[in-house]
């Protein structure tokens, strides 16, 4: 072979030899706390967890923890999570983790299941500690921007309750189960419906556990990743009487249909007085019309001799005779006149 070739060949080994210890120096430290903690994981495959672009720390950790609780999960297994949904990575460690705990607390709890709560977004180590401890929910959230769940009586009287929900974590109802925002919003319409059926304010003042019995026999978990332990009524306070403030402002608003009702009949009075004198107008016109004639009737009379001169003077005389009668007792025309 000639020189040549044989010192690229050398080369070549030589590369080759120093990248695999290369890898053996990058995972000679994981290997041996792999092998130590008595959960023994292949160089090769260390190797190959780093060349899937798998972390081999998070593995071999995740595969210490599982060994050293008596745990049967190979690395092929954690890998297999921890590639199943791309970029985003399985979290191996809390699955781990959350199995962990639920051997500890003798809660029924698989691998499969716990993957698929995890890929489903839920926090799994999060929810089999809620199992072990339960977790309290206020109601209305803080988050909501509401302090109280106002709700009013059949007396009109309103009241702002606050409650404290105890639940605990539904792991077979984890995935597909409805969150804390659906057991907040139930709970509160429970709240809402319990005291609008009572029949007094008081009733509710009186005995606030009926709130939490009520509700709770409505049975609100259904469908949600919790189990409902306790609804307690933190506090209970009396608002506004809104049935007396409804019905003063019914009473306001007849107040002014009836104002209203009754300036329309004083405008059509008004409007019939004002037609009444405008009769009274033309019938006095009517009148002074008539009385114009009369002098010509006399005159007429006069001029055919069916009315003589002392005849004119016997009703002059007459008339004299009349007006100062008249004057002297006095009539309902000139008393009028008097008075005004």
């Amino acid at each position: 072979m000639p020189a040549g070739v044989l010192l690229v060949v050398l080369i070549g080994v030589g590369l080759v030899a120093l990248f695999v210890c290369a890898l053996l120096f990058k995972f000679i430290g994981l290997w041996i706390q792999a092998y130590t903690s008595g959960a023994s994981v292949r160089m090769v495959d260390l190797i190959g967890m780093w060349f899937r672009k798998v972390d081999p720390r998070e593995m071999v950790e995740a595969r210490i923890q599982a060994v050293r609780a008596d745990l049967d999960i190979t690395t092929s297994i954690l890998e297999t999570h921890y590639l199943s949904v791309g970029k985003k990575r399985g979290r191996v460690l809390r699955v781990v983790n959350s199995l962990i705990a639920a051997d500890r607390a003798d809660i029924e709890l698989d691998w499969k299941v716990a993957c698929a709560i995890d890929l489903a977004g839920r926090d799994i180590l999060e929810a089999v500690q809620t199992s072990v401890n339960p977790k309290v929910i206020d109601c209305p959230s803080s988050g909501s921007g509401r302090m109280t769940i106002d709700a009013v009586a059949q007396d009109g009287v309103q009241l702002k309750a606050r409650a404290r929900v105890t639940v605990r974590a539904n792991l077979k109802q984890l995935i597909g189960g409805a969150t804390e925002e659906t057991i907040i919003a139930r709970v509160g319409e429970g709240i809402v419906t319990t005291i609008g059926s009572s029949v007094t304010h008081k009733k509710v003042l009186e005995n606030p556990d009926s709130i939490s019995k009520m509700v709770l026999s409505k049975g609100l978990d259904a469908g949600t990743a919790f189990e409902i332990l306790s609804i307690d009524i933190a506090d209970i306070d009396v608002g506004e009487n809104i049935g007396a403030k409804l019905q003063a402002d019914q009473a306001e608003s007849d107040k002014r249909r009836f104002q209203a009702e009754a300036e329309k009949r004083r405008a059509m009075a008004v409007a019939q007085e004002q037609e009444f004198k405008a009769e009274i107008q033309k019938n006095q016109a009517l009148v002074v019309l008539a009385q114009a004639e009369v002098p010509k009737a006399m005159a007429e009379s006069f001029r055919s001799g069916n009315m003589g001169i002392m005849d004119y003077y016997r009703m002059q005389n007459i008339k004299a005779d009349t007006t100062m009668r008249s004057s002297i007792a006095g009539s309902d025309e000139d008393s009028t006149n008097g008075a005004t």
